[in-house]
This record gives structure tokens, C-alpha cells and sequence, in this order.
């Protein structure tokens, strides 16, 4: 029986993922390198670095930036001597380029690091096996799977950012229905594909009455959309877009702290979304594989945190309280996404003069 993608994870990210032609077997069964992956006790680290110096190096898929993923493995080869040969691109691209290597058989990814939807279509593919980290007591609850084949790191919080010199503070909106104001009309964006957040912020809301709010929003004082937080936040921070419905928080607090003219608020429900790690299926290289998810956990957080990042791990407990988000479940969002997506462009995106909706929205009519 060949595998074959399911309909959600064929729908996620632009619905470009064909049916695969690999043998279940290829990736459901065990190998001799399971031993690996049972390792436990105090000579753990030891062990699994024993191993992949033996084995000599590793293969990540990543959708971290460059700079970012190369301060991780500058660390991880400095302790363990293991080189790390990483792969960068988009969540898109990671996941693309995962089923791909499995359809052929080729074996080649040990580690994927990519956003919460990415990780979850995988586990679901079957393509990430459950493994047993000590480290994993260490998160916070909402960064552990039921199925332990993946393990969230960072989290992104959704905040509405605001250009300094244009919004003041005494305009700032202290509920999502302040924006119904007259005053808003012209002044806000939106990023194209912020589905998960819109469905969450429905959840918490309401359906009826969140959709009946997005679309009075939308009809009264206009919303602009554009694709790409980074894209958002930077014209947030130039004045074309004065307030931001929804951009990671990073981005503004990163450029605030560079003296850039922007700022932003948290509104109630504040929602979150993660990103995460897991070790394939069938790694070529599985003690490394296995020292490297546990260093991700452990010391990779902390260079996350260095980073100006915010982290699942619990040491960083407190810096997430202080946005108290809902998280978004990743396998809800997966078994509804392209209901989601076409709802949030019928509601938001859709609405916004020019805008043309992704492939995912054609391919889905």
C-alpha cells in the first residue's frame, strides 16, 4: 500500500505536496539504530556523544534565519565535535523537501525544525518518531505532544504593533471592539495568512460573533493586507500601515530596541503559535540526532533567549505569563485548515481591494 499525504497536510502551505509513492515500511518499521533512541540514565549525554562522533556529523532541516541556526550549531559542534550540516528554507519548503526525500527512500534529514502545522503534518505523514528526551520535563506543559514525536521551542505571540509617531497612546485601542472607531479608517493592516490566529481569536470569542466583528471591522474602517510579518511589521515601523492587527511579537520588540518608531499592545485573547523539533523517522545519524534534540531543549533555549526570542522552556515561564496567550492546537488547526484559510479570506484578506488569494484558496475551488 503506497502512502499517501493526507487531505490536510496536502492542503497545508499552498497545497503543493503531490501524493507519495514510498512503501509504509520505508518509514514505519524499526531499525538497528533504535538503540539510540533508548538510551536513558545518568551516562546519557555520554553515551549518545560517544555515538555521534562515531557517526560524525548531522543533517538539519531548519526554518530558522541563518544567523540564528549558525550561533546553535557554532555551540553544538564546539561542545560535541559533531558537524552540523544544515539546510535552511522556508516552513514551506522544509516540509516539502522532507516528504520529498521520503517518497524517493533517500534518507538524508535527521533533525526537522520548522512551525508547529509543519511539525504536526509530519507526525501525521509518519516521517518523525516518538523519542524520550530527560529535557522535555523541563517545558512548559504546552510544549509537549501527546505523541512525543515533536517538541515545541519558541513561541510567537500575536500583538498589534503601532507606528509611534502616528498612533498615540492615549488612541490606543484597550479592546479589539475600540477599532470599530472612525478614527481606525484607513490606518490598519493585516497579514495575508494569519488564518491560525484569526481561528483562534474566533475560538475565544465566538465564531458568530468573531466573524460578525472581523467583518463590521473590515466594512467600516478598512483593513490592508499584506504577505509576510516581517513585510508587516516594516511598514508599520515606515507609516504606511500606522497599526498592525497581528505580527510575532519579536519583530516590534526587536525593532524597538534598535530606536526604530514602533511599539505594540497585547489584546485580549492574546493567541500564540510555536514552532519545534523532531528527530525523522529514519535518521542516518541517530545518536546524533537524539544529542542534538536533547542540547535544543536544554542549551539551544538558552541561545534562543540570548537571541531575543522567547522560549517553551520553563525557565522562560514568566516572560510568556506576561501575554497569558492561547496556543494554537496544531492538529485542530491542521484537520480544519483549509476551512480556515478560505474563512479568513473571505473575511479579511479577501475584502481588501487587489488582493489576489494564494494558490491554496484556487486550488481549493
Amino acid at each position: 500500500m503506497a502512502l499517501r499525504l493526507s487531505s490536510t497536510a496536502a492542503a497545508l502551505l499552498l497545497a503543493l505536496l503531490a501524493p507519495a509513492g514510498m512503501p509504509d515500511a520505508a518509514w514505519g518499521q524499526a531499525g538497528p539504530a533504535d538503540d539510540a533512541f533508548n538510551i536513558q540514565g545518568p551516562d546519557r549525554e555520554q553515551r549518545l556523544a560517544e555515538g555521534a562522533r562515531r557517526e560524525g556529523s548531522l543533517s538539519l532541516y531548519t526554518s530558522m534565519t541563518s544567523k540564528d541556526i549558525a550561533q546553535v550549531a557554532q555551540a553544538f559542534e564546539k561542545k560535541y565535535g559533531v558537524k552540523i550540516t544544515f539546510w535552511r528554507g522556508s516552513a514551506q519548503k522544509v516540509l516539502q523537501r522532507t516528504v520529498a526525500e521520503a517518497q524517493a527512500a533517500h534518507n538524508e534529514v535527521d533533525v526537522i525544525q520548522a512551525p508547529a502545522l509543519v511539525m504536526e503534518a509530519l507526525h501525521q505523514e509518519n516521517l518523525l518518531r516518538a523519542v524520550d528526551s530527560p529535557y522535555m520535563k523541563d517545558m512548559i506543559p504546552a510544549a509537549l505532544q501527546p505523541h512525543r514525536t515533536w517538541t515545541a521551542l519558541r513561541a510567537y505571540v500575536y500583538v498589534q504593533a503601532y507606528n509611534t509617531k502616528l498612533v498615540g497612546k492615549d488612541e490606543l485601542p484597550k479592546t479589539f471592539d475600540d477599532l470599530l472607531n472612525p478614527r481606525w479608517k484607513g490606518r490598519l493592516g493585516a497579514e495575508a495568512k494569519a488564518q491560525e490566529w484569526f481561528r483562534m481569536e474566533l475560538q475565544e470569542m465566538g465564531e458568530e460573533k468573531g466573524a460578525a466583528f472581523f467583518r463590521q471591522l473590515v466594512a467600516t474602517n478598512g483593513v490592508s493586507v499584506r504577505s509576510g510579518n516581517s513585510l508587516l511589521n516594516n511598514l508599520v515601523i515606515s507609516g504606511e500601515v500606522p497599526f498592525a492587527l497581528s505580527v510575532y511579537s519579536y519583530l516590534p520588540e526587536k525593532a524597538k530596541a534598535g530606536g526604530a518608531p514602533i511599539d505594540f499592545i497585547a489584546l485580549k485573547p492574546s493567541i500564540g503559535y510555536t514552532d519545534g523539533i523532531g528527530v525523522a523517522q529514519r535518521a542516518a545519524h541517530p545518536h546524533a540526532a537524539m544529542l542534538f534534540f536533547d542540547f535544543m531543549l536544554d542549551e539551544g533555549t538558552r541561545i534562543m533567549k540570548n537571541q531575543r526570542q522567547l522560549t517553551m522552556h520553563g525557565r522562560d515561564a514568566a516572560a510568556l505569563d506576561r501575554f497569558k496567550p492561547v496556543f494554537v492546537d496544531p492538529a485542530k488547526m491542521l484537520a480544519d485548515y483549509e476551512k480556515w484559510t478560505v474563512f479568513y479570506q473571505e473575511t479579511i484578506a479577501g475584502r481588501a481591494p487587489g488582493w489576489q488569494p494564494p494558490e491554496l484558496i484556487k486550488a481549493a475551488k
